[in-house]
């Protein structure tokens, strides 16, 4: 049997004080629970210093032979990230593998304006080949990318959605065969789980990084 939730009756638990310390998140997030890629975009700030932000909430997608488009669904006007977008118009996104996930973590502790960010986690920073950006050279891939166009949620929103242009593509050679590591699996992307909650308790599950295998193939029959 299926159930209707409303957006604004929700658990005692989820108010608008904890949903705004979760990162100015909606109560469906949570009720959802949707997967989602993780990946740490480069830039550099104004002061010439690396720049790195745990990143989640996009989509990917070709538009034509000569346009691969991401999509970054939330970034936050008052950070570093959009700040540096908007001076240098580019960025690189680094797809981490989990055995460096811990590092990745480490970027959120050090986010001072002053501070080199990938190499305080204990990253390298790299030259990206067409853009202006640092690139993470522990990263199993890395997409550079040119800012494109951004549009607020709504209108007064303290976040945009931002489209970026890939330019240039670089990965791994043991990952592009799926006979070696791969791109899938305990080795490849790895995926942000929400924390998926029962709606009716507000009890949830603990929030964690989860991994894509692939399955069978399945035939498609369209008639």
């Amino acid at each position: 049997m299926k159930k209707e939730f409303s957006l604004t009756c929700r658990p005692e638990r989820f108010s608008d004080y904890f949903l705004s310390v979760c990162g100015n998140m909606s109560w469906y997030d949570f009720v959802a629970g949707f997967p989602s890629l993780v990946f740490l975009v480069t830039t550099w700030k104004s002061n010439g210093r690396e720049n790195a932000c745990l990143q989640s909430w996009s989509s990917f997608v070709g538009s034509g032979p000569d346009h691969f488009l991401c999509i970054m669904s939330k970034v936050h006007k008052d950070g570093h990230l959009y700040q540096s977008l908007k001076e240098t118009g580019a960025c690189v996104l680094n797809f981490p593998s989990v055995d460096i996930y811990d590092r990745c973590i480490r970027t959120i502790g050090h986010n001072q304006f002053e501070t080199d960010e990938i190499t305080a986690a204990g990253l390298t920073a790299e030259k990206a080949s067409k853009v202006n950006a640092p690139r993470i050279a522990e990263c199993f891939l890395n997409i550079e990318c040119e800012y494109l166009w951004e549009h607020e949620h709504y209108e007064g929103s303290p976040e945009v959605t931002v489209a970026l242009n890939a330019v240039n593509l670089c990965m791994d050679e043991s990952r592009f065969d799926q006979r070696q590591l791969g791109r899938y699996g305990q080795t490849g992307y790895l995926f942000q789980i929400d924390q998926a909650t029962n709606p009716e308790s507000g009890e949830t599950s603990p929030l964690n990084v989860g991994f894509l295998s692939p399955g069978e193939p399945l035939p498609w029959h369209t008639k």
